[in-house]
């Protein structure tokens, strides 16, 4: 580690975020369940029984097995199986990296596009924010998921037409986020000066004017996240989402949905509880960073 980098930490650790961060139980458990989440996912394939959607891995027989501390359970199948014979643990592992990857990668597309359009609403002002602002006023005035299932419907099932879709229906809030902080910040006198100096709008943007909002893009990101999992649940579960060759938590949780009511509770229960701790520990860790990095708040 360089001395520079060394100092940099250094600070970190003396920051007051840092000593705020020890004393908050909610932001440490939440740290916590996110990093395992993601150990699970990066790791997981590891030590699972089987790849789950390898066909010739996979035996009829093994159908529908209770987890093992009910009647019927084997070690090998520590939470049962499904229709197909495929172990849950190694399922749910396997489907919540696809689930994390939409979720990570459809926030990362969303805040691209929403920060660039903030930025220059907010900057530029007059006609191109009365634009983009009257077109993110318009699609809010619909439910999200109105407007994801209206273009899975027309983009068809996919993992990029999800992402696609996400993008489209989140970059709003971003957006929005931004051009108000823009707002705030062009008005400083460091802005003017870098004005009267000739240097381009580009850079004033990007040297300038980001990092002043970057505290609340890290906030809205960090929940937009956990948000985009629940969509993209949402829609695997109604029919809508990934295909069957690539399945998420979600679709999991639909496959099971037809037996949850004949006892076989395990098929559908376990990937949703799965969801919620995800997007749980997101959460917590969400809220811990919207208190400390929002000045309102303090």
């Amino acid at each position: 580690m360089s001395e520079k980098t060394a100092g940099r930490w250094g600070l970190f650790l003396r920051s007051e975020i840092f000593h705020n961060y020890r004393r908050s139980p909610s932001a440490i458990a939440g740290s916590i369940m996110v990093v395992l989440v993601l150990l699970v996912a990066l790791l997981g394939p590891i030590w699972t029984v089987q790849n789950p959607y390898d066909i010739a891995s996979l035996e009829l027989g093994d159908a529908y097995k209770p987890p093992v501390w009910l009647e019927g359970g084997e070690a090998k199948f520590f939470l049962g199986t499904d229709q197909q014979g495929r172990d849950m643990v190694s399922a749910i592992v396997y489907g919540s990296r696809v689930s994390l990857f939409i979720g990570i990668a459809g926030t990362i597309m969303a805040s691209v596009i929403g920060i660039a359009l903030g930025l220059m609403a907010g900057y530029f002002g007059g006609k191109v924010d009365g634009i983009i602002m009257r077109i993110a006023d318009i699609q809010l005035s619909f439910p999200t998921m109105l407007i994801a299932l209206l273009l899975m419907s027309v983009l068809g099932k996919g993992v990029f037409n999800i992402l696609l879709s996400l993008t489209l229906v989140g970059w709003v809030r971003y957006a929005r986020t931004v051009r108000g902080e823009t707002l705030s910040v062009k008005k400083s006198e460091y802005i003017e000066a870098a004005k009267v100096i000739g240097l381009p709008d580009l850079r004033i943007l990007v040297r300038h004017v980001l990092p002043n909002v970057f505290a609340s893009i890290i906030v809205l990101s960090t929940i937009q996240v956990g948000s985009f999992i629940l969509t993209e649940a949402s829609l695997s579960f109604l029919g809508m989402g990934v295909p069957l060759t690539r399945p998420s938590l979600g679709m999991l949780c639909n496959n099971g949905f037809t037996v949850l009511y004949s006892g076989l509770w395990w098929v559908s229960i376990l990937p949703g509880l799965y969801i919620m701790v995800i997007v749980f520990g997101i959460n917590l860790l969400g809220d811990f960073l919207r208190d400390e990095l929002n000045p309102k708040l303090k």
